[in-house]
């Protein structure tokens, strides 16, 4: 059975840094591509950084500079630094494990964790 378990978010006030954290099992955790993505209200699901199986990273240009995605294939963990942050970060962060499957891509999704950034 595959799970993905996010923790870390919480409240902050902008300018302020959070640490997420995903803690994979149920797969063979270094052949999967690593990402974070987040809803915000009324918003479509967002990819806000991922992190391939090789260690290649990238970022949208709205979190670029300020979020950096990380691995720990020994712990099967990914981290998501947030420095700098912005009220128009504020969403539910989810956590999400892909993997080429012949000509389909098949994702698992953590249940997601709040994060809220205001004054």
């Amino acid at each position: 059975q595959v799970q993905l378990v996010e923790s870390g978010g919480g409240s902050v006030q902008p300018g302020g840094s959070l640490r997420l954290s995903c803690a994979a099992s149920g797969i063979i955790f270094s052949r999967y591509a690593m990402s974070w993505y987040r809803q915000a209200p009324g918003k479509e699901r967002e990819r806000v950084a991922v992190i391939s199986s090789g260690g290649h990273t990238f970022y949208p240009n709205s979190v670029k500079g300020r979020f950096t995605i990380s691995r720990d294939n020994t712990k099967n963990t990914v981290t998501l630094q947030m420095n700098t942050l912005k009220p128009e970060d504020t969403a539910v962060y989810y956590c999400n494990a892909g993997i080429s499957e012949g000509t389909d891509w098949l994702n698992y999704w953590g249940q997601g964790t709040q994060v809220s950034v205001s004054s």
